[in-house]
């Protein structure tokens, strides 16, 4: 049973304009908290704050992480904060075989997978409640990588030792990971572009659950790492068997 009380929790999430992000938004909304969802395109948050509702408890803002000016000032203005998520990714352009990956791609991906992820802890811990947390979002890449991958494996991989080494010096604050396997959510149209339909059916067949996920699916586990004050520099894997497979 989770011990750490969700209602009236001020939480942040970055890169909660679609997705899941978003899907997590809805999640801890209906639970009683408080919601800021920050992100670099104020279509996309004007986009998710209809979809989410009119919400009292919900507020938007506009932040790159990947710059740091930016990230110091979001956190300089903010009061206690309870929890901090990171499901941002940018990664268009990095799903290449190696001969034509662009350096710029691969770039972007570090600054909004590792970078990005480094600066909300160094500016975000301050503002965070002893009991508070930070939680990232992995992948299957970093242990069942494939050809056109390799970018996105590797910054996974480096993400998951940040989660290890900030857990240790940022204590009492808890420090975790999601590593969601194959979700069907508008990133694929990066990786998969019009095949992407035919591309996740192949992939439910594969899998030990049958399906692949849904973004309900790994705000359920976000909530998890959350709420549970006993788990901390760990790496939750939510992939429906994908590393068996």
């Amino acid at each position: 049973m989770t011990d750490i009380r969700i209602e009236g929790a001020e939480i942040t999430i970055v890169g909660g304009s679609s997705g899941m992000g978003l899907g997590l938004a809805q999640r801890l909304l209906d639970e009683g908290a408080r919601v800021t969802i920050a992100g670099r395109n104020e279509k996309k948050l004007a986009s998710a704050r209809e979809a989410l509702g009119d919400h009292g408890r919900l507020r938007t803002a506009v932040l790159d992480l990947t710059r740091e000016e930016e990230v110091a000032a979001f956190f300089g203005d903010r009061g206690p904060v309870d929890h901090i998520v990171s499901t941002a990714a940018d990664i268009e352009g990095a799903y290449q075989l190696l001969p034509d990956i662009e350096l710029g791609a691969a770039q972007r991906v570090v600054e909004s997978k590792f970078y990005g992820p480094l600066l909300l802890a160094k500016y975000g811990a301050s503002c965070l409640r002893p009991s508070g947390s930070i939680t990232y979002t992995s992948g299957v890449a970093a242990y069942r990588p494939a050809a056109r991958g390799t970018v996105v494996a590797a910054v996974n991989a480096a993400l998951e030792g940040l989660v290890r080494a900030l857990a240790v010096e940022l204590a009492p604050i808890r420090i975790n990971a999601v590593s969601p396997g194959w979700v069907d959510t508008p990133i694929w149209r990066f990786v998969a572009g019009d095949a992407r339909q035919a591309t996740l059916e192949a992939m439910a067949k594969r899998l030990p659950v049958g399906r692949v996920g849904r973004s309900e699916d790994i705000a359920d586990a976000i909530r998890f790492l959350i709420g549970n004050g006993f788990t901390t520099g760990t790496i939750l894997h939510v992939e429906g068997g994908h590393r068996l497979v």
